[in-house]
């Protein structure tokens, strides 16, 4: 083949290609691109201020639901590191479905519950020890109170809501407040579980109608009969 004829082919291919190139990248930049008119309807989440029921709120400030340190049953309870606020999670796999009690859930390892003080200076500590002794609670070597069963091991215990979580002896009561306590039970180490969770939902019953305190549960939310059905049926 003739050289110049030769050049002229390469030329011509060469510019084929690029052609070829600029033409696929604005397709491809075409198909990427998202119309803007389908957000202009969309709403973040929350960002209405109606979105949260005024009634439903408390005090933050003095809610670390879980950053408490707690002991299980044979003292084997990790730290909760997380705040409440992050999600408490750190304890919960998944969150209760209150619309459904009929279907299983996976349950957290450790339940954990909620009464949180209407008044601002919170619990009291003898309201508190007066409360526990009445339920049959008993004060533990880890400074909690705690459900012992008749085999002489912890069922579930009770701790105060924020750091370290411990309630104080006996002299130094009337001089200690707290904003809320927080009942937890690790279901896997017990043999009777749903005997032992019904038992734990009645003396968390019986404990904020004595201190006048409101039940939540991990959403932050008033415990309904709901949650406390669904989740029986999957212990």
């Amino acid at each position: 083949m003739d050289k110049e004829l030769l050049r002229i082919v390469i030329i011509a291919t060469g510019l084929l290609i690029i052609i070829g190139m600029i033409l696929w990248s604005y397709i491809k930049g075409r198909s990427s691109e998202q119309d803007p008119d389908e957000f202009e309807n969309e709403q973040a989440i929350g960002s209405s201020p109606a979105a949260i029921d005024p009634s439903l709120k408390i005090h933050h400030e003095r809610d670390e639901f879980d950053i408490i340190p707690m002991g299980s049953a044979k003292h084997s309870f990790d730290q909760e590191e997380e705040d409440w606020d992050d999600g408490f999670v750190g304890g919960f796999n998944k969150d209760f479905d209150d619309e459904d009690p009929d279907s299983r859930l996976t349950i957290p390892d450790i339940i954990q519950f909620g009464v949180v003080a209407d008044a601002d200076e919170g619990f009291n500590g003898v309201d508190l020890v007066l409360a526990f002794q009445m339920v049959g609670l008993e004060y533990g070597d880890l400074k909690v109170y705690e459900r012992i069963n008749r085999h002489g091991d912890v069922d579930y215990g009770v701790a105060c809501m924020v750091e370290p979580g411990t309630f104080p002896e006996a002299e130094d009561l009337m001089a200690f407040n707290c904003p809320g306590i927080v009942f937890y039970l690790q279901h896997r180490d017990l043999e009777d579980a749903q005997t032992v969770f019904e038992d734990f939902v009645d003396t968390i019953k019986t404990v904020a109608r004595e201190l006048d305190g409101v039940i939540w549960d991990h959403q932050r939310q008033p415990l309904t009969e709901a949650t406390i059905q669904a989740i029986l049926l999957s212990l």
